[in-house]
């Protein structure tokens, strides 16, 4: 790249040989840069008094080691953001490209007045630091050439503007920044060198090979017109840098302070935590129902926002043809934002000179309803995608549970088959209404004991609502607890004194509907001293595991998968039959992006005699959700295609005639997946429990003690 007006042969001796500016002109680049800083420090400023004009208190400067790794991982590796291979690749070029130039520029510019620097600038060393320079400068154009395929000829779904010509233009200004920057500096450089080699005729020109190769094509051209050209491509290098700097808070190129700082404020909490309503009695609303209810780093959120699109790409409401997009969500919220914070900020203002408390003038337009339509609030399945994915570390779930608190708790807002769930589970402590009393009907014939008989065991088995009234759910129920029993395994149920676990409830927006529950749990649990507690629900066992504690519940929590595994791998659960045909494993949105168990399932599947197992394109981290996260359980899809079906289509691509799932949820939809596509004489669905009791040699025992006794 050009390194300033200066050049150093092959040895040990520094010569000027070209155009050094005179003191004035000096002064006149140390202005510009100084009124460029000026203007940028003065933009992020007016940022960070909008930032916090508006939101509730939230402390994201905690636990400092762990903030600094984050950001050295994420920030300076890119970790998160080479997940996706094209534009991980693109940002990388152009993000260490930069990097490395902004840091060789600085030393360049400075060594010459550093006297001590001089010597290490010679020589070898001046030649290796010309080179990485090309390498870099080079990677930076490489990856602006990437970006403005991607963006304006390939034109992927998830960078779509919704119309919006200023973001087009933005972004368009911002590459073109950047290319003009590198596009001069290599000019630049070539002018410089093409006088080098009429001076004294250089032969190591080579190690800056893009200057030089430039500077080759200007054979013939005089000494003082490629002086002049030097002059002018300096000064316009300069010019364009500065814009760089003074444009960067007042563009996307924001990011660049923003996502550090957003990736450094990343929740250090469990995945998908949900802070709960502390005081029902006392708190004058609940939820969140304005701009001012979100915290201040809710709000920040949307400002870092890069608009990249990946949440959209693997969102299956957006996929499926819901009015959701995780995207569209933080950038209409940003616009909201960008329109109420000067009104509040002017309030404010003005009570401060009375020494008066603001009075802020009511929103135009409400935020739930009109600025975020309740159809993209109560699309979402919970499934963690976006968050997953967000190279930033939004964090989208969170906000859209504070929202739907709102319209629940406050309004009483939300759809009939909701109402009738909510009063079912007030009513009978289940989703479907049936008598708690029916709870332990499925084990009345397997001999499993409740903790009201025998507390002395060493894990509560807790079964969920679907394992319990489900007739489906009750068959795996009756799977797992044969093979906990076969293996040995000391274990109890709360029976009727079991609660539906509160997951769908909470999700839903009833918040206080869910404590109730989960307390209700709690009570009955510490009551018998449980320790150690089995789940087959990831819902529930996330709920239990991670929410509970707030309402001291404190538990080892397992989900069956694990348990499973381990007994297997101890030899007490012994597999002696060959399963045929071909098996595909849905990874639960719950167990998997949720609590990061994805080969404990997996490893017990590999175990199964003649078990052959096909992956899906959509697996692991990025599986595709079922569609029954966030309590959409319960509610009916009446936009769009079935999400379910999406799934069972990519169930089918991969050849599989048995989709092997880990929890009861997935089971139903994946089960009326291949209803809805007609295909249940080539294809079923199986919980993992139902394949190893299939694989120990018991299912003719399970098939013909289960239907119509438990029912």
């Amino acid at each position: 790249m050009a390194h300033g007006g200066h050049v150093y042969s092959a040895g040990n001796e520094g010569r000027e040989v070209f155009w050094n500016a005179p003191f004035p002109s000096e002064l006149i680049l140390f202005l510009f840069a100084a009124i460029a800083i000026a203007i940028c420090a003065y933009g992020f400023y007016l940022r960070w008094q909008m930032w916090k004009a508006i939101g509730r208190p939230e402390n994201r400067t905690d636990s400092t080691g762990e903030r600094i790794k984050s950001l050295l991982l994420n920030g300076l590796l890119q970790i998160r953001t080479f997940k996706d291979a094209y534009p991980g690749i693109m940002h990388a070029l152009i993000f260490f490209g930069f990097f490395v130039l902004i840091f060789g520029a600085a030393f360049d510019a400075t060594h010459y007045h550093l006297p001590f620097l001089v010597p290490f600038f010679n020589g070898g060393f001046y030649l290796g630091f010309s080179f990485i320079m090309e390498v870099f400068g080079l990677a930076v154009l490489v990856g602006v050439v990437l970006a403005v395929w991607r963006k304006y000829v390939q034109k992927p779904d998830r960078l779509g503007y919704r119309g919006k010509a200023d973001a087009v233009a933005d972004d368009a200004i911002a590459l073109l920044l950047i290319a003009g920057i590198i596009v001069t500096g290599f000019l630049l450089e070539g002018f410089r060198l093409y006088v080098n080699i009429n001076v004294d005729g250089f032969t190591w020109g080579g190690w800056s090979f893009v200057g030089y190769a430039f500077a080759k094509t200007l054979t013939g051209v005089s000494y003082d017109t490629v002086r002049i050209l030097h002059k002018l491509t300096w000064w316009i290098h300069a010019f364009i840098a500065f814009g760089f700097i003074a444009y960067l808070p007042f563009s996307k190129l924001m990011h660049i302070v923003l996502a550090p700082a957003n990736q450094y404020m990343k929740s250090l909490k469990p995945t998908g935590y949900l802070e709960p309503i502390a005081d029902f009695e006392n708190a004058e609303s609940f939820g969140v129902g304005q701009l001012e209810n979100f915290t201040w780093k809710q709000i920040f959120n949307t400002d870092a926002c890069l608009r990249c699109g990946r949440c959209q790409d693997g969102c299956p409401a957006y996929l499926s043809g819901k009015p959701l997009s995780p995207k569209k969500l933080h950038q209409d919220i940003k616009e909201y934002w960008l329109e109420r914070v000067p009104v509040v900020m002017a309030a404010k203002k003005a009570a401060a000179k009375k020494g008066e408390e603001p009075v802020i003038p009511d929103p135009e337009k409400a935020m739930v309803g009109e600025v975020v339509d309740l159809h993209e609030l109560w699309a979402c399945t919970n499934c963690m995608y976006c968050m997953e994915v967000c190279p930033v570390f939004n964090e989208h779930v969170p906000m859209i549970i504070g929202m739907r608190q709102y319209k629940v708790l406050m309004e009483a807002d939300f759809s009939p088959e909701l109402q009738l769930t909510y009063r079912n589970m007030e009513n009978n402590s289940n989703p479907w209404g049936i008598g708690t009393h029916l709870r332990a009907e499925w084990a009345k014939d397997l001999g499993v004991k409740t903790l009201a008989e025998d507390p002395n065991v060493e894990y509560l088995f807790y079964v969920g609502c679907s394992g319990s009234f489900d007739d489906r759910g009750k068959k795996v129920t009756i799977a797992f607890a044969k093979l906990l029993k076969e293996a040995g395994v000391s274990f109890g149920i709360m029976g009727g004194e079991e609660s539906c676990c509160g997951d769908s409830a909470m999700r839903g927006g009833n918040e206080y509907l869910s404590q109730t529950l989960a307390q209700m749990n709690i009570d009955v649990m510490n009551g018998y001293g449980v320790k150690k507690i089995i789940c087959t629900c990831p819902h529930g066992y996330n709920m239990i595991k991670k929410d509970y504690p707030h309402f001291g519940g404190n538990f080892e929590v397992y989900h069956h998968t694990e348990i499973i595994a381990d007994l297997i791998a101890q030899g007490k659960v012994k597999l002696k039959k060959s399963v045929q045909g071909l098996f595909t494993y849905h990874d639960s949105c719950f167990l998997g992006r949720y609590n990061d168990i994805y080969e404990q399932p997996r490893k017990v599947l590999k175990a199964v005699p003649g078990m052959k197992l096909s992956e899906m394109d959509r697996n692991y981290a990025k599986s595709f959700c079922c569609g029954a996260g966030g309590g959409r359980m319960w509610m009916e899809e009446d936009i769009g295609e079935r999400i379910n079906d999406m799934r069972t289509d990519q169930a089918m691509e991969a050849k599989a005639d048995t989709i092997a799932v880990a929890c009861p949820f997935c089971l139903t939809m994946m089960s009326d997946g291949i209803k809805d596509r007609q295909a249940e004489e080539k294809m079923n669905a199986l919980d993992i429990a139902e394949i190893v009791w299939e694989a120990m040699g018991f299912e003719e025992a399970m098939e013909t003690e289960t239907p119509s006794e438990t029912a």
